[in-house]
């Protein structure tokens, strides 16, 4: 028998009735999708694509209208699947008349921890995330950065098998952001599985292996990033200086090749296939004309998330 996954859903379907005018709104209508235990893994979409209502239902603070959710293979309704998972929501709000050890202090009291293990771990975490000078300064006197930090050592307290993360790095700087990379990268080789939720899209490609596109309540994509942003094809690239660029290799390569450009005395085809490419290299072989590079060819997570969310609402609208 398998290992259950992290996070499971199943014909998902939230629907939220208004009073004027009983209308329906499918918040979440048939979403499924699972992430296997130890990955990193971002949930995307547009405002209102129905994310922040997932993980709502996966905490059980809201009731599904249809469907399931599980965590590592126990109903999210429960408080038992609750257990192993740490929250950073966005928008947080702690007590501002608590110092930071101590608001970690009261968290860890609040996860079940004794007053031992909460001795040992505050230091540590406070240490983790960069603000051991701060320990015993308000939370009231932190930066929106501080803030986020602390967050995430608030969420990592009780050592969860499940760090949900919301926007984790909203209002800091580049130097914290990668800090909080850092950070959770050293989770992932524990088997932490670390689920993201977040408008990030460059820090979401920079750290996450799988994804998933959400767009008006629905699954729109996913799969690994890898794969995702792969569009299997190969650019050549050589120097395209008139001199130097024969005309008939010159016509070779744009009959061949699905799309072609020069800059600054370098010219690039795109070839959708490793035959094509191979077939282009060796024509400037033949023509001894030198090679620049030869590279796969891959989309970046935003242009797959535009393209994504463009042809899901062009699908919707028919």
């Amino acid at each position: 028998m398998g290992t259950a996954p992290a996070v499971e859903a199943r014909d998902l379907v939230k629907v939220y009735r208004t009073a004027w005018r009983r209308r329906e709104i499918r918040a979440l209508d048939g979403v499924s999708f699972s992430v296997e235990p130890g990955t990193t893994f971002g949930l995307l979409g547009p405002n209102g694509a129905g994310k922040t209502t997932f993980v709502k239902t996966l905490l059980s603070s809201v009731h599904p209208t249809a469907g399931t959710t599980r965590v590592f293979g126990v109903d999210s309704r429960t408080p038992e699947a609750r257990r192993p998972i740490g929250y950073l929501p966005e928008n947080h709000r702690f007590p501002t008349y608590f110092t930071g050890a101590g608001m970690l202090d009261l968290y860890g009291s609040l996860s079940g921890m004794d007053s031992r293990e909460r001795k040992r771990r505050i230091p540590e975490l406070l240490d983790l995330v960069g603000l051991a000078q701060w320990a015993d300064v308000r939370i009231g006197k932190y930066s929106k950065g501080m803030l986020q930090r602390v967050g995430l050592a608030q969420a990592l307290i009780h050592r969860p098998r499940l760090l949900i993360l919301d926007e984790p790095t909203d209002g800091v700087d580049p130097v914290g952001r990668i800090h909080i990379r850092k950070i959770l990268q050293g989770l992932e080789g524990t088997g932490v599985t670390i689920f993201l939720n977040s408008h990030m899209l460059s820090e979401v490609e920079l750290f996450c292996r799988d994804v998933a596109i959400m767009h008006k309540g629905k699954v729109a994509l996913s799969g690994s990033v890898r794969e995702l942003t792969s569009d299997k094809g190969y650019r050549l690239t050589i120097p395209a200086e008139a001199p130097m660029l024969p005309e008939g290799l010159r016509a070779k390569l744009e009959s061949t090749s699905a799309h072609t450009g020069a800059r600054n005395g370098v010219a690039s085809y795109h070839f959708t296939t490793r035959d094509a490419a191979n077939q282009a290299i060796d024509a400037c072989r033949e023509a001894r004309h030198p090679v620049e590079a030869l590279e796969p060819t891959r989309s970046t997570l935003e242009e797959l998330f535009i393209r994504t969310v463009d042809s899901s609402t062009t699908a919707g609208e028919r």
